[in-house]
């Protein structure tokens, strides 16, 4: 494995865990925000279902789906930034 200074590797490990923080809130917001804001949201509806009932049935399960892909998508460019992606290694 490559040697990085201590400087970068703060800096590497400062964005990652930032954005696992981000996606965190985001996670959590889409399962349990959404069951406290239930009847705020019923009002809303997705293919003729109330809003709630979707994000609880498919909606949430789609936006992890979807972190995944921004998260690797994501974690890529930042690896590529700091010279550890996979490529360099060749």
């Amino acid at each position: 494995m490559r040697k990085i200074d201590k400087k970068d590797a703060d800096a590497y490990f400062r964005i990652r865990t930032t954005l696992v923080v981000i996606y965190l809130l985001i996670g959590f917001s889409a399962s349990f925000g959404v069951v406290f804001f239930a009847e705020e949201l019923s009002g809303f509806s997705v293919n003729g279902f109330p809003f709630h009932y979707f994000m609880g049935a498919q909606g949430a399960v789609l936006i992890f789906i979807l972190l995944l892909f921004i998260n690797a998508i994501v974690n890529d460019r930042i690896d590529k930034k700091f010279g550890l992606d996979q490529d360099r290694k060749k």
